[in-house]
């Protein structure tokens, strides 16, 4: 059934599909799957790269007995969330969080990054401390402390000063995706200046050369566009 746990056929119909090259999209309408089950069961165990059906089916099981073994402990009163009282649904709430983190994780980001910035999006006010991060996520500080650094380098957020308090804050604003994608196209831009130096350094008429140009064609012109497209997006009227 499309809403029940995953078969360990299933799994191995999951894995047969990312050896062959299949999407995600494509594997879970073989299995008559949602698109987020099969993501979400490929970011947990092992990424595209290091899916194992039978490793899968196995952890899978592992992590079962072991909820049904240990009794969930009470969040403690600091981790709870503003969001409950806004009426929303616990479970349905987890399961947007835990979507939202596959995603990401299949973007590339690890996955303790991929969690803290999900907490900070789900998250009415979009800013918790380093210790509200770890008391949520449930991991250690120096785990959170990996994480943002990453977020940071790549300007998905932004740190702040608490006011009165001497600890700082991570936010995530309305400009974070805009951020991240300014910092990819410079990146675009550096691989393109990198590639073109190289096709000069080999030169231009060898094949290795003429590749390098090639490369160094593609990003700049995927730079390019990639700035055209965000400030079209910053000068767009405001919605409403």
């Amino acid at each position: 059934m499309p809403g029940g746990r995953l078969t360990h056929q299933e799994r191995r119909e999951i894995a047969e599909g990312l050896t062959a090259g299949l999407t995600y999209t494509e594997i879970a309408g073989r299995l008559d799957r949602p698109v987020s089950t099969v993501t979400r069961e490929v970011a947990r165990n092992g990424g595209p790269g290091g899916y194992r059906a039978e490793a899968a089916h196995r952890a899978t099981t592992a992590r079962a007995s072991r909820r049904k073994q240990t009794p969930a402990p009470a969040a403690p009163a600091a981790s709870r969330t503003v969001d409950d009282v806004h009426g929303r649904d616990p479970e349905a709430v987890h399961e947007l969080a835990e979507q939202f983190t596959a995603m990401m994780v299949g973007t590339g980001l690890p996955r303790m990054t991929a969690r803290v910035l999900t907490c900070l999006y789900v998250t009415d006010s979009g800013s918790l401390t380093a210790t509200e991060l770890a008391q949520r996520l449930q991991v250690s500080p120096a785990s959170v402390s990996k994480a943002v650094g990453e977020l940071e380098q790549q300007e998905l957020i932004r740190r702040e000063r608490d006011p009165g308090r001497r600890r700082d804050r991570y936010v995530i604003d309305a400009d974070a995706w805009f951020r991240g994608w300014m910092a990819s196209a410079r990146q675009n831009t550096m691989l393109a200046d990198f590639a073109r130096h190289s096709a000069r350094t080999l030169g231009p008429a060898t094949p290795a050369g003429t590749r390098m140009q090639d490369i160094g064609d593609f990003f700049e012109h995927v730079g390019r566009t990639m700035i055209r497209a965000a400030e079209e997006w910053r000068q767009r009227p405001p919605a409403g």
